[in-house]
């Protein structure tokens, strides 16, 4: 073999290796933004369990406010519904699925509001514990939304760079779209859980 053939099978090597690489860093990126989506789901799953026993603490010290109840229930019922495949992510689905999130944030902001106006219903310890619970899982999606927000960044910036998206374009990587809470609408909404 000549040294012109050495350096074309080199060459070649080295092409091969980068597509082999490239395509493989976009299924580990792929991977992570799924799970990430994954760890979204698991703590707005506990969020979820968490509002019944929030509800029914509640409901013994304010009977009479049935429309918050009915509101933080309802809200519930529409959250749980909402199922978005990582894969096939549409501006759309992340838009309801946002509106719906920031919709049950507000009404458990008004049910744990009701606290100030019964104040047993603020020294009592399940209640107490629930709100920990609650704000804890609130911080945990917050992280988890974060961590996704940062795999999809990577992805799409992969997708888009040169030479990485001449391997997006032939295997047809597509990118993910951001979870972002609802245009206009303030992340502070998030239910604020205060100790005294």
């Amino acid at each position: 073999m000549t040294a012109i053939t050495w350096v074309i099978l080199g060459v070649l090597a080295v092409i091969i290796l980068w597509f082999v690489g490239g395509y493989n860093r976009f299924i580990r990126l792929i991977i992570r933004t799924k799970e990430a989506w994954a760890d979204i789901e698991v703590q707005l799953k506990r969020r979820y369990d968490l509002i019944p026993n929030l509800v029914n603490t509640v409901k013994g010290y304010a009977t009479h406010e049935q429309g918050t109840f009915e509101a933080v229930i309802s809200a519930r019922a529409k959250a749980t519904q909402m199922t978005v495949d990582p894969s096939n992510i549409t501006p759309d689905q992340i838009k309801a699925f946002g509106a719906s999130q920031m919709d049950l944030s507000q009404a458990l902001g008004r049910l744990l509001a009701l606290s100030e106006n019964y104040p047993d219903l603020k020294a009592n310890q399940n209640f107490i514990e629930l709100q920990k619970e609650l704000s804890d899982t609130e911080n945990k999606i917050q992280a988890a939304r974060r961590f996704y927000n940062g795999n999809v960044r990577d992805l799409n910036i992969g997708i888009d760079s040169f030479p990485n998206n001449i391997i997006a374009n032939m295997f047809k990587f597509k990118k993910m779209e951001f979870f972002e809470l609802e245009a206009g609408s303030n992340e502070k909404a998030v239910p604020e859980v205060k100790f005294n």
